[in-house]
Order: structure tokens, then C-alpha cells, then sequence
């Protein structure tokens, strides 16, 4: 008989993702993980598998989460360019209001482990794919509210924000002058015009 688990599984993943995210792959142990979730060893590699499956529960949860969060920042506001307009001054704003700025832990990931393992490319990659059908959807429904030019190539216009998107996440890492970035989004959101 297999004995029930002795610890939350979502919250043990959560704290997981949680440390990932702010020391990324490579510089997390076994002995950080173990502190921070609360559980053992054997329990991680019961649950979760080895250090990099755990890696992939937790992105997968953080995209999943991700996914939400932009959809839903978009689908709250009645003007397409409004709610563009609040989702990219609030990435701004967050980024520069907390320490330590640890950026997209999707993001994250595609510089720390994309270039050298194939699961994680596709995984970085498909969540840029989503959040550009979210995109595309959202400027669809301005163009059929007549908010937004009916000639717009929608599909290039919703990859070319979540490129700046992934962009302005990278470059904050380095915490440039807050005018360069703000200069930067005001000139990105001209593209909805």
C-alpha cells in the first residue's frame, strides 16, 4: 500500500518555482530546495523526479500562471489599447518597485537553459507562442470594435509585442535609467495606433 504524501504537493512545488525563479537552474541546489519546500530528498524525487523534472513542474506552473495573468490584464479593460497600454506600464512598474528584480522565470529560462537543452527551447518557445495568440486575440477584437485599423497584420503586430515584451524583461535585468524603458514602451504601444 503506498503511503498518502505527508506534504502539500502545491505548495512544495510553489516554493520550488519560488526559489528557481530567483537563483535560476543551475545555481539552485538540492540543499536550497530541500530548505525551502520543507521536504527531503526523497520525498522531491518521489513527487517530483530529479532537479531538472521538478525544474519543468515549476516553469510549467509559472507559464500556466503567466498565461493567465497577461489574458487577464488584457480582457480588463474595454479599450484594446488601454489594456495594452496598463500591461506594459505594470511590467515596468513591478519590475522597478521590487528587490531583488528577478524578471519572467520563463524568460529566465530561455537565457539560462534554451541554448543548451532542447525541452527547455521548446518549452521558452511555446509559451512565446501563446502569449502571441493572446496578443493576436486581443487585437482582434480591436479591429472588430473599430478601435484599431482593419489593415493591421495582426499576427505580426501580436509577435512583434511579445518579442518587445521578452525584450524589455531582458534589458530591466540591467536596470537601466527608468526614462529609457518608459520611452521605450510609449513607442511600443504606437504600434496599436
Amino acid at each position: 500500500m503506498v503511503r498518502p504524501r505527508e506534504f502539500d504537493e502545491e505548495k512544495a512545488l510553489d516554493a520550488a518555482m519560488q526559489i528557481f525563479w530567483e537563483k535560476g537552474f543551475e545555481a539552485t541546489s538540492l540543499s536550497d530546495l530541500t530548505s525551502r519546500m520543507g521536504i527531503q530528498r526523497p520525498s522531491i524525487y518521489s513527487a517530483f523526479g530529479d532537479k531538472k523534472e521538478l525544474f519543468e513542474a515549476a516553469l510549467r506552473k509559472y507559464t500556466r500562471s503567466h498565461s493567465a495573468y497577461v489574458r487577464a490584464s488584457l480582457q480588463n479593460n474595454s479599450s484594446v489599447q488601454e489594456g495594452f497600454r496598463a500591461f506594459f506600464e505594470n511590467l515596468v512598474a513591478k519590475e522597478y518597485d521590487k528587490s531583488p528584480n528577478r524578471g519572467c522565470f520563463c524568460i529566465n529560462t530561455m537565457v539560462e537553459l534554451s541554448p543548451h537543452d532542447e525541452k527547455f527551447e521548446v518549452l521558452t518557445r511555446e509559451h512565446q507562442m501563446y502569449l502571441s495568440v493572446i496578443f493576436q486575440e486581443a487585437i482582434e477584437r480591436g479591429v472588430q470594435s473599430g478601435e484599431l485599423k482593419s489593415d493591421l497584420n495582426i499576427k505580426g503586430l501580436a509577435q512583434t509585442l511579445v518579442v518587445s515584451l521578452i525584450g524589455l524583461t531582458v534589458i530591466m535585468k540591467s536596470r537601466p535609467e527608468r526614462s529609457f524603458v518608459d520611452n521605450s514602451v510609449e513607442v511600443i504601444l504606437t504600434l496599436l495606433k
